[in-house]
């Protein structure tokens, strides 16, 4: 295994997956009297694991996107949409989207504030449709659960 490799597996397994936290709660549950080779105790293992470990990663992602969302805002997606016209603004507008860390909550908001502010409706579209569908935080927390089976494009 190459060395690139023992890295990207040690980030999915430890970080990303959080396998030192599932082993830290399996011993504390077997410590208290549970057998985690039962199926109470595996279940209680792994809600506990579950909740703990979606947790943290939420609390993460959601701090990280909010500070990136601050040095992006709904104006400056706005000015850089308005400067093209045509098939590559609907490509830019796709793309601004799924870069832009907004939920389908605030999406819908720039998607009107677009429309008022005179951009054509299919970019606008382009934009509302690509915003909450691909992001950062989905990405992660796919990778962290199903591990390498989602794989980036090579």
């Amino acid at each position: 295994m190459s060395v690139i490799q023992s890295i990207w597996q040690f980030i999915q397994n430890q970080i990303l997956g959080m396998k030192w936290l599932n082993d830290g709660i399996g011993q504390g549950l077997s410590e208290i009297g549970f057998n985690m080779n039962t199926r109470l105790g595996g279940s209680v293992q792994f809600f506990l694991y579950d909740v703990i470990k979606i947790t943290i990663l939420l609390c993460v992602l959601i701090f990280l996107i909010s500070y990136i969302q601050s040095y992006f805002p709904p104006e400056r997606s706005r000015r850089i949409l308005g400067r093209f016209h045509g098939i590559g603004a609907n490509i830019l507008a796709a793309l601004l989207g799924t870069v832009t860390p907004f939920c389908s909550c605030s999406s819908i908001p720039l998607f009107i504030g677009f429309t008022s502010a005179g951009l054509p409706l299919g970019v606008t579209f382009s934009f509302l449709i690509s915003s909450p569908m691909v992001d950062l935080g989905s990405l992660v927390l796919l990778m962290s659960i199903f591990g390498n089976v989602i794989k980036l494009a090579k």
